[in-house]
């Protein structure tokens, strides 16, 4: 799907995003977000970005471990997305100051900073809605400091064929009748979704595609049943 397609389709569904995602996940969605910073091994002081942040939700899980000498800035090319995190922003986060967090609105193909700036680059649930999956990883590699993590959260596709079978059925059958039911989408935001996922890269392919950008130890870790995965990969100290 073409960028100003996917942008319109997340801007149409930005206001029930949060609720769609906890109620359609089981609230598996905090708990993988959670995994996800701890797989990353944040530190108090670390700086994090986190790119194609949406609401913000996952910027949000790093900020509660930080203190006041780390931050977190959370990029998207979604400006509706954005005012959702915003708005989050409102209210202390953790025993962590709102100042710590910011969100600027940036495509994660041509990210607005420069080389070797940030501890740790994260992207939850939205890298393969870039339209160059391996230009978007290079771009976050670019970024990450020498020694630095990048830790992608997406989901993938079941091994056991049981818990597949059981799994497709709901993620392509149920999970866009009830998606776009309650947001009212009639573009089919939530039929996108499984489509989208079908077509990403499995696990291994994942990891062989962060390989190529650069990263090296990558390492991935099932959650779940495997319907979603956390990859971690670290930037040698003698790249770029």
């Amino acid at each position: 799907m073409q960028a100003h397609r996917i942008k319109n389709l997340f801007s149409a569904i930005a206001r029930h995003y949060d609720f769609l995602n906890a109620l359609l996940s089981l609230r598996r969605d905090k708990v993988w977000r959670q995994e996800t910073v701890k797989a990353s091994e944040v530190e108090p002081t670390s700086k994090v970005l986190d790119v194609c942040t949406g609401t913000g939700e996952l910027a949000l899980a790093y900020t509660d471990k930080l203190d006041t000498d780390g931050f977190v800035i959370g990029s998207d090319f979604c400006f509706e997305m954005l005012v959702i995190g915003d708005q989050k922003l409102q209210q202390p986060v953790g025993t962590v100051s709102k100042r710590t967090t910011s969100f600027l609105a940036a495509d994660t193909l041509t990210l607005p900073f420069l080389d070797n700036t940030f501890d740790i680059v994260s992207v939850g649930f939205g890298i393969r809605n870039v339209s160059d999956l391996e230009m978007g990883i290079r771009e976050m590699t670019r970024v990450a400091a020498p020694g630095g993590r990048v830790v992608i959260l997406e989901f993938t596709q079941p091994v056991n064929p049981l818990f597949r079978s059981l799994y497709y059925f709901y993620f392509t059958k149920v999970l866009p009748f009830l998606g776009n039911l309650i947001s009212r989408n009639k573009d089919d935001a939530y039929g996108y979704l499984p489509r989208s996922v079908m077509k990403f890269p499995d696990c291994n392919a994942l990891k062989q595609v962060m390989e190529q950008c650069g990263l090296t130890d990558v390492r991935y870790h099932r959650k779940t049943f495997g319907i979603v995965a956390i990859h971690v990969g670290k930037k040698p100290k003698n790249i770029y």
